[in-house]
């Protein structure tokens, strides 16, 4: 078909450049293609692409999924290669152009899956509010950079908005605290609210069923709005609230210059009563701040403001990970052993204080005890670990060892013996202990006589150690009583006279002379 499109038109008079952009293929296949006759064009398309290539062999498989699923990827189409076969061992540039000539060759024009979308129908008034975050990297008044975090709120009727923002990343009380704020704000709060999948306020989504932290749940329940969860990597179902993002980021952010959180802050509710809620909105072609008037009356009524941390406060909640320690700018902080905890809320409170350099603070609630204190790394990628945090394996093992020497009576030979064990098997020396043990515990009657026997012929290992156990304790009762720790060990055939014979004896037998 390639061929002949291309004669086509050929003769019609298109250029050679017309040709390749109209079937979407590269001017040198056009020559090639118009050099050659209907059999040789047929001839070619039926033998590998081109020269010899390491995927001619899959050539199969890939043009019969590009022709039943034409808007896969090279990369799936790589994926489904190595699923097939495993032993496969290619790039993804190589397949991406190996299959970009399969579409060329063969006309296979990649599809694009394209989402169809509904108008959704207006929200009525009080019923909902959108909410999402965001950040921006600003310059300063001298001239650095720094990354600002902000919260926005938008009512889905009027498009009335609302937004805060502060220096450091937002916790679960940073997004309490500014509902509030929103409330007050409104002047009430609406039956259900829409987010993201985020962090702060969820745990986990599973067709449908939500699970919230803790914190987050305890609010919903107090303040009783309903929360309504928008599916994963689908913005465009709360696309006001996005739009309202781009548009603080775009609008308000964009060349701003930053002084202090204060300032910013202040700047930006002028903002909204000057341009955000003032100018006419594009959809509803009315001013939000006109239309928010009468949504105002269908709101909710709340309480006063609930007690929440300032946001100028620089405490900033961490979760502690099984390894005890917390991140903090690209790095690892140890805690202290014990702090993570299975089953339990690992969160820690962290604070930086002072200035280059700086002191990370670790407390696990406001204003309690300290338990953790770090100079802040200027790395990335480091494990700071205070050595109080770690375990103190030698004393463990030290007080292992005395426990052990504690059940023989010749405790001067039994603390030699494992002395013996640890400088040989140092990184084994627990399981060396744990062996003898055993032993200990299953033989309490015979480890005098073993621990003898193994100082005498220098047999330094538990597994010696547990093997002549095993064999004292087979023997019979009387030939056990008669052992004494102090004489040598009688072998069970040692009284058998053995017969000697002449050297002439042997040679014979193996067909030598005499």
């Amino acid at each position: 078909m390639l061929y002949l499109n291309i004669k086509d038109l050929h003769k019609r008079k298109f250029k050679i450049a017309q040709i390749a952009k109209e079937l979407k293929i590269s001017r040198p296949t056009v020559y090639k293609y118009l050099e050659m006759t209907f059999e040789e064009a047929k001839a070619y398309t039926e033998q590998p692409i081109g020269k010899k290539k390491k995927l001619d062999s899959y050539k199969d498989w890939i043009l019969a999924w590009l022709e039943e699923y034409p808007h896969l990827s090279a990369a799936q189409i790589h994926d489904w290669l190595l699923e097939r076969y495993p032993d496969l061992a290619v790039g993804g540039s190589t397949v991406r152009s190996y299959v970009r000539e399969v579409r060329e060759v063969y006309q296979i024009e990649k599809k694009q899956l394209v989402r169809q979308y509904e108008a959704v129908p207006e929200q009525p008034m009080g019923k909902q509010l959108q909410v999402d975050w965001g950040e921006t990297k600003q310059k300063t008044t001298d001239r650095k950079e720094i990354k600002l975090y902000f919260i926005a709120f938008v009512l889905a009727h009027s498009r009335q908005k609302y937004m805060e923002w502060q220096s450091r990343p937002f916790t679960t009380r940073d997004a309490i605290r500014c509902h509030e704020n929103a409330f007050q704000f409104y002047g009430g709060c609406t039956e259900e609210i829409v987010y993201d999948q985020d962090h702060l306020i969820t745990v986990s989504e599973n067709a449908g069923q939500l699970l919230l932290t803790a914190e987050f749940q305890s609010y919903v329940n107090e303040r009783k709005f309903t929360v309504h969860l928008c599916r994963r990597a689908d913005p465009e179902s709360k696309g006001m609230i996005e739009n309202v993002v781009k548009y603080i980021k775009g609008n308000f952010a964009d060349s701003r210059v930053f002084s202090d959180i204060e300032d910013w802050n202040q700047r930006a509710v002028q903002w909204l009563k000057r341009t955000g809620n003032y100018q006419v909105h594009q959809t509803t072609k009315k001013r939000p701040a006109e239309v928010f008037l009468v949504e105002k009356q269908h709101l909710k009524p709340v309480s006063s403001l609930l007690s929440f941390e300032s946001t100028n406060n620089q405490s900033i909640s961490r979760s502690v990970s099984k390894d005890n320690t917390i991140r903090y700018k690209s790095n690892r902080y140890s805690v202290p052993l014990g702090t993570y905890q299975t089953n339990a809320d690992n969160h820690v409170l962290i604070e930086v204080i002072g200035k280059k350099p700086s002191t990370l603070i670790i407390r696990k609630e406001a204003e309690s005890e300290i338990i953790a204190e770090h100079c802040i790394s200027l790395e990335k990628g480091k494990l700071i670990q205070n050595r109080n945090h770690t375990r103190d394996r030698s004393k463990g093992i030290e007080e292992f060892k005395q426990r052990l020497i504690s059940f023989f009576e010749n405790q001067t030979q039994a603390a030699t013996y494992f002395d013996e064990i640890s400088k040989r098997y140092p990184r084994y020396r627990r399981d060396q202990f744990a062996i003898i043990h055993q032993v200990i515990q299953q033989y309490p009657t015979v480890i005098e006589n073993v621990l003898a026997k193994c100082m005498r012929e220098k047999l330094f290992s538990a597994n010696d150690f547990r093997d002549i156990a095993q064999h004292i304790h087979r023997l019979p009762h009387d030939q056990v009583k008669e052992i004494k720790p102090s004489n040598a060990y009688p072998a069970k055939h040692c009284y058998i006279k053995t017969s000697t014979r002449s050297l002439n004896a042997y040679t014979s037998i193996l067909g030598g002379r005499s």
